[in-house]
């Protein structure tokens, strides 16, 4: 396997048996509308002397057809964020902001139809329906809408995730890293305005890790995709566009076109233990 990115107007060549083959993107979208964005964004856990500001006063914005990686330390409040940014968790203050639609003036179930039928999620831990074969997995966000997959956008993804002879497999049968790209297709199965990856190379060795995100680069690239990835990881925040660091519920960092290195430097400096256990493993 083999890839080369250069974010923005990437070329990317990927050759997972042969899935994806491709050296040049085509140009950069003019669309410049915001596909996400937190505003004065705060979050309390508990209440009194207890109580935990996960958030403090954020606000950021993510654009439409761009992959950014969010970025902090255990309790940084990474998670929180895209939690709230993807309607998983409610604001204690601010606003937050999909597609032009504030999330806080929804109810709960208008709320549960935005996500259902606008966002696209990858999670670490793949969250597949064991007794569902991998078409079926992927089929079933449409499905529960009451709707079809198109069989064109259908074909095109499965083909980019490489799992044509896998779609008859039950995710028992699958590799982890066939698992979550069974994820990642039917996070786009629905077409989403946004997907939102949740350390989608934490349960992944490093070959499998490397396969995933050279489709969710290809998605962003290739297929209009706009992806918010929460990783710890320096190598996978190098394949965004951006990475944005946080640290003790507040934005602290954000760098365009990222490396591993200039993200492994950021973290040095906000916090030697975040950067610790990835220098141990340089060699």
């Amino acid at each position: 396997m083999r890839h080369a990115v250069t974010r923005g107007r990437a070329a990317i060549v990927c050759e997972p048996k042969g899935a994806i083959v491709s050296t040049s993107a085509p140009p950069p979208s003019a669309n410049d509308r915001v596909a996400a964005s937190a505003v004065h964004a705060t979050k309390w856990y508990g209440h009194g002397d207890t109580a935990v500001a996960a958030l403090k006063d954020v606000s950021v914005s993510f654009d439409s057809g761009r992959f950014a990686a969010v970025m902090g330390a255990s309790g940084s409040g990474k998670s929180t964020l895209m939690h709230c940014l993807a309607g998983l968790d409610r604001l204690t203050d601010g606003r937050i902001i999909i597609g032009g639609t504030d999330l806080s003036t929804l109810d709960d179930r208008a709320l549960t139809l935005l996500r259902r039928d606008r966002i696209g999620f990858v999670f670490q831990a793949f969250n597949l329906v064991p007794t569902l074969t991998a078409k079926e997995n992927i089929e079933l966000p449409v499905a529960l809408a009451g709707s079809k997959v198109d069989p064109a956008w259908f074909d095109e993804v499965v083909t980019m995730v490489d799992l044509r002879d896998r779609l008859a497999h039950r995710p028992s049968e699958l590799s982890g890293g066939q698992q979550q790209r069974v994820a990642i297709a039917r996070a786009l199965a629905s077409k989403p305005e946004l997907i939102f990856a949740d350390e989608p190379t934490g349960n992944l060795d490093s070959a499998s890790g490397t396969t995933v995100l050279e489709f969710l680069r290809h998605a962003v690239d290739h297929m209009g995709q706009t992806i918010v990835m929460v990783t710890h990881d320096p190598a996978a925040a190098s394949w965004a566009d951006r990475a944005v660091f946080l640290s003790d519920g507040g934005i602290v960092g954000d760098i365009a076109d990222p490396t591993a290195a200039s993200v492994l430097e950021r973290m040095q400096a906000l916090d030697p233990r975040m950067a610790a256990g990835h220098e141990r493993t340089r060699g």
